[in-house]
């Protein structure tokens, strides 16, 4: 009765406080505070001074903000346009032509950005003129663009990623090398729905793209070597050991510095819009990682993980019916939260379950981050359709319609994840030390 009392209390003060808009990361902490208050003995304040300051001076987590900056000063160079140009002769001869560009463009950016809004931010400002003035279809661009954009969670360097390591302390390193298999897949998945649309539809075709020589093509390629040459910097040096995440992080950080610098793109005023660009989003994700933080460790004295850990192993579920369970839940939740949020919200429950049920936390931490993903493009809160919003000037309505098979492409995924878990697990397991 105990437990059923907490969980009552818990969520009453967090849907209130939620509701009343206050900002999820001290909102958290109000129902950590009420939860010490009302089933410990111990000084609630004493209590959170020590797990704010344990959690937020963690040295995994310095790779959270050099992440985040590093895509920020990209996202403010001439990266754009250069991308562009160097994709656009290789993807032009593929069924479906330059849309195959929104997917490209993203995963190469996500190798480098870390963040879904920054992916479809940069690659939708190269891509949508350029497409609509090739006459490409309006909901074909748009909606693989809104899917293709999540890919930024997945693809090291992840921010969800990060947030989900720091949460359950597990390795950052195993798991962005976890992440690159099954990002590529996906990728695989949203291009495979093109060229399905280019042999369904072929009155929706644009013109033919002119011709071009195999120099002409290799010439504009040399575009995308600078980008390249960073996103090995990046994942290469975690991979190979010579780094770790917080110090890839900062590699990455002069990287674009000195791509940005040989550019020539990055004034006095960008460089600054960067720096606090990074800093309100990194102040963001750690206030949120305080309140949670708290949250695990008032949940903790109430004892509810350990209780409702033991129900589900009563319960006798197989892993698959829990995650299929999961799966709906994170559903629902992400049509209402952000996916940092959604994670470090549950973490503290649901990380005894799936221990308790023998799930990889490593092969776990791709398929949250594929139903996060879900939540950018999903109905009312979706980040990623409102960014779309603004960008297009389309309704939220359209723009989410437009977004429908992608959503069904990433449930896909999970059954794929489901069946082939070594897509997951394979590189983490061989990774070099």
């Amino acid at each position: 009765m105990t437990e059923a009392y907490a969980t009552i209390v818990f969520l009453f003060v967090l849907f209130t406080l939620l509701g009343s808009s206050v900002w999820i990361g001290l909102a958290l902490m109000g129902v950590a505070w009420v939860g010490m208050e009302l089933f410990t003995t111990r000084p609630a304040g004493d209590a959170m001074i020590t797990t704010i300051w344990t959690g937020s001076s963690s040295w995994t987590l310095t790779a959270l903000p050099l992440f985040i900056w590093m895509g920020e000063i990209l996202y403010r160079t001439r990266l754009s346009q250069d991308m562009f140009r160097g994709l656009a002769p290789w993807m032009r001869f593929l069924p479906g032509g330059l849309l195959h560009t929104n997917i490209a463009g993203c995963t190469i950016f996500a190798a480098v950005s870390g963040s879904s809004a920054a992916t479809l931010t940069t690659v939708g400002k190269m891509s949508i003129p350029e497409l609509r003035k090739r006459g490409y279809p309006e909901y074909m661009i748009v909606g693989t663009l809104a899917g293709a954009a999540t890919l930024g969670l997945m693809i090291p360097p992840s921010l969800t990623l990060i947030v989900y390591g720091v949460s359950i302390n597990e390795s950052i390193i195993k798991l962005f090398m976890a992440g690159i298999i099954p990002g590529l897949v996906l990728a695989g998945l949203f291009m495979s729905y093109i060229i399905a649309w280019h042999y369904f539809r072929p009155a929706q075709r644009p013109a033919p793209e002119p011709g071009m020589s195999v120099g002409e093509m290799f010439s504009e390629s040399r575009f995308l070597i600078p980008v390249l040459m960073l996103v090995f910097a990046v994942i290469g040096s975690m991979y190979f050991g010579w780094a770790t995440a917080t110090e890839a992080a900062a590699v990455g950080v002069i990287g674009s510095l000195v791509l940005a610098a040989f550019q020539r793109s990055l004034t006095a005023s960008a460089f600054f819009e960067s720096l606090m660009g990074a800093t309100r989003t990194s102040a963001m994700i750690a206030l949120i990682l305080m309140g949670a933080a708290f949250l695990s460790l008032s949940m903790g004295f109430t004892g509810l993980p350990r209780a409702l850990a033991a129900w589900i192993d009563q319960m006798n579920l197989s892993p698959i019916t829990l995650i299929a369970a999961l799966t709906v839940f994170y559903v629902i939740l992400g049509m209402f939260l952000d996916g940092i949020s959604s994670v470090v919200l549950t973490m503290a429950i649901v990380e005894p379950m799936i221990r308790q049920a023998g799930i990889d936390v490593i092969w776990f931490g791709i398929f949250i981050v594929v139903v996060v993903e879900m939540a950018q493009v999903t109905p009312p809160i979706g980040f990623n359709l409102f960014v779309l919003q603004g960008m297009t000037r389309h309704d939220i309505g359209y723009i989410s319609k437009t977004a429908i098979p992608m959503v069904g492409l990433m449930l896909l995924m999970v059954v794929i994840l489901v069946a082939f878990p070594g897509l997951a697990t394979w590189l983490p397991d061989n990774i070099r030390q």
